[in-house]
């Protein structure tokens, strides 16, 4: 009954949240020959959808094959950099910006609801009118909607991770949208990696939960531009290090040995555990490319809070 077109698909972290809250993926589209190859392994050995509904391909000028049938909602990503304040904010003037790119695929399917999510530097003042524009434009398309900050760590995610979203929808399903509501539980970095942290009989592991009870920091170094598999620059290193104990000059092969000092190491399924995932989620890709991958991704559990509340928006519009 609800069905989903996903572009800038990445490793699945939308499609998975997405997934869960009861979409049927049509087709997952995305540019990166190791996130495409992601997406084909874990979709089709867990039934969730077909390989056949990857397409590794550049959202610019891609279409939906003529039998895809009818749409619920198409949802995405779209690059962040021409909105991070990491970088030079060129938003419209940045060649990156896809934002023009899924606006056309929406004019061309016509789904019930559009969701795309970015950075919370897209919210800034300096991006008002880019914004207004965005909603303009869908409006002429028959869609109302609005922009909305959502913090990971409200939904069970153990770390911060504020992003931009943008729903919008059929007049009479957005009468009946409220933006999910955050969750009574937060789960700290400490909590969400002990089990891992331990798994190579590191004795340590319990003690350096213990400490590092809060929220992890944002996961940053998912640019194919600048960095590998590490925490990302000198700042976000020295906050894993000062807040939870974490060595972020690089990501380890394996959990720590038993005899293990000093700071620890996330390992890439670690850095994933922190983004969200499902511990059974396989990365194609060597380390780096693995890394980029989770940190790029958009959380699993706050794109199934939001695929809920989208959901009950359209059964309400049916009552």
């Amino acid at each position: 009954m609800y069905t989903s077109i996903e572009v800038c698909a990445g490793a699945g972290g939308q499609a998975i949240g997405l997934h869960k809250a009861g979409f049927r993926h049509l087709a997952l589209v995305e540019i990166d020959r190791h996130a495409a190859e992601t997406l084909r392994v874990n979709g089709s050995s867990k039934k969730w959808w077909p390989k056949r509904a990857v397409y590794e391909d550049s959202l610019v000028g891609w279409s939906p094959p003529s039998d895809i049938g009818e749409v619920t909602l198409v949802a995405g990503g779209v690059p962040c950099p021409p909105f991070s304040i990491a970088g030079k904010q060129l938003g419209a003037s940045d060649e990156r910006d896809l934002f023009p790119a899924i606006l056309d695929l929406v004019a061309e399917v016509r789904p019930k609801v559009v969701m795309i999510e970015n950075v919370r530097g897209l919210l800034g003042k300096r991006f008002d009118g880019y914004r207004a524009s965005i909603l303009q434009r869908l409006k002429r398309m028959g869609y109302v909607g609005e922009w909305e900050l959502l913090e990971a760590h409200d939904f069970g995610v153990p770390q911060l991770r504020p992003r931009s979203v943008l729903v919008a929808s059929l007049p009479e399903i957005w009468r009946g949208f409220k933006w999910p509501v955050a969750t009574d539980r937060r789960v700290s970095a400490g909590e969400a990696l002990e089990a891992s942290m331990a798994s190579a009989g590191w004795r340590g592991a319990s003690e350096w939960a213990k400490q590092a009870d809060e929220i992890a920091p944002t996961l940053v170094g998912g640019s194919k531009k600048h960095g590998g598999a590490d925490l990302g620059p000198t700042r976000a290193r020295k906050e894993w290090l000062d807040r939870l104990g974490v060595d972020g000059r690089g990501l380890a092969n394996e959990p720590p040995a038993p005899n293990h000092v000093g700071p620890p190491r996330l390992t890439v399924e670690m850095a994933a555990l922190i983004q969200g995932f499902p511990p059974f989620w396989e990365f194609s890709g060597g380390k780096t490319a693995r890394y980029r991958q989770i940190g790029n991704a958009f959380p699993p559990p706050v794109a199934e809070a939001l695929g809920r509340s989208i959901r009950t928006a359209i059964e309400n519009s049916l009552a």
